[in-house]
């Protein structure tokens, strides 16, 4: 066999890994974003996702918009059916808005601090002070021992929740304002970066992930009948709009063609003609109630789907009609079934 033709041929039977791959949904930490979904990624095995890296910017995250300069880091550490739970390990402001800041005549005081929060958090955290004009260099060590107790001291008083808290709505920024002010005049402070270097005492506050994701379930469920419901109510508004229509312009074409006080054969068909379309609108209402009912069965008859009473080639069946990867044994095919 010639050597591009056994190329190929090993090619034809090397196992296609994107086939075997599935998507994972990322959810924020618990405290205090409550397992919020924040991105997805896709990995062979749950074990590959452990350690993985995953950045979003603060906007994103809480929608706050004068925010689209910070980049919040999370760390994946725990992998539950097809949700990937992370934990915060810092943020980084942008290097470009770093840059517009620092011009000429202008001081640049910068630090890098280690410390231990309350709780045990072995954390980095690197402010930035912008003074309005330039200043002596025996200013700029005042103002840069001024932050570090204030931030170390802060640290000590508070849990890491709290200091993450504190460094991405603006609150430690504010405290160093104040403080350095006394010595120098302050254009801007800014927390360039904080970054978790050692975990202390996990709280465990807030609902689980459970709790989180049978409420996001509820949530989908009443929003589906209430798209429903809104859709079968337009239908039937739409048709009663008609119907008054006819009516109306009926009853000016039954007033230009009367007789007298006598009812005439165009009455009567006018009459029947608003009669069926009466009907019309109560049918559409059967129809719209019975298609409410039937969604409520499927939504019930899908929350309450037996997997474990299935055997394994029913729910390959399964996972084929949804085009779903197919390999894996039971346990693993009925939590990809139940994504």
């Amino acid at each position: 066999m010639a050597k591009g033709a056994a190329a190929r041929a090993a090619a034809r039977r090397q196992r296609d890994k994107w086939k075997s791959k599935r998507w994972f949904s990322i959810r924020a930490p618990r405290n205090p974003w409550s397992f919020k979904v924040i991105g997805e990624t896709m990995a062979e095995e749950k074990e590959m996702l452990i350690g993985r890296h995953y950045e979003i910017l603060q906007y994103e995250l809480d929608g706050d918009f004068s925010k689209m300069n910070v980049k919040v880091q999370f760390r994946i550490t725990e992998v539950i059916g097809s949700d990937a739970l992370t934990e915060y390990i810092g943020h980084e402001l942008l290097k470009d808005h770093i840059r517009r800041q620092v011009r000429r005549d202008r001081g640049k005081i910068d630090d890098t601090i280690d410390m231990v929060t309350k709780d045990g958090y072995y954390i980095r955290v690197k402010p930035m002070m912008i003074s309005r004009n330039r200043i002596k260099a025996s200013q700029k060590q005042e103002m840069r021992a001024q932050a570090r107790d204030l931030i170390i001291k802060f640290g000590a008083t508070n849990t890491w929740i709290e200091l993450q808290k504190a460094s991405l709505d603006g609150t430690l920024e504010t405290q160093i304002r104040e403080a350095a002010s006394k010595i120098q005049p302050v254009r801007d402070v800014m927390i360039r970066r904080t970054q978790l270097i050692q975990s202390g005492v996990q709280v465990n506050d807030g609902p689980t992930l459970e709790e989180i994701i049978s409420q996001e379930e509820e949530d989908k469920k009443a929003e589906a009948v209430e798209q429903e419901e809104s859709l079968a109510d337009t239908v039937a508004e739409a048709v009663e709009d008609v119907v008054d229509e006819i009516k109306e312009a009926t009853t000016e074409v039954v007033g230009e063609l009367k007789i007298g006080s006598g009812t005439t054969a165009v009455d009567a068909a006018v009459e029947g003609a608003i009669e069926i379309a009466e009907e019309v609108v109560e049918s559409v209402k059967e129809v719209a109630e019975a298609v409410k009912e039937e969604i409520s069965e499927v939504i019930s008859e899908d929350s309450d789907t037996d997997y474990e009473s299935m055997t394994v080639p029913e729910l390959k069946a399964l996972l084929k009609e949804a085009g779903k990867p197919v390999s894996g044994k039971k346990a693993e095919l009925i939590e990809r079934l139940k994504e």
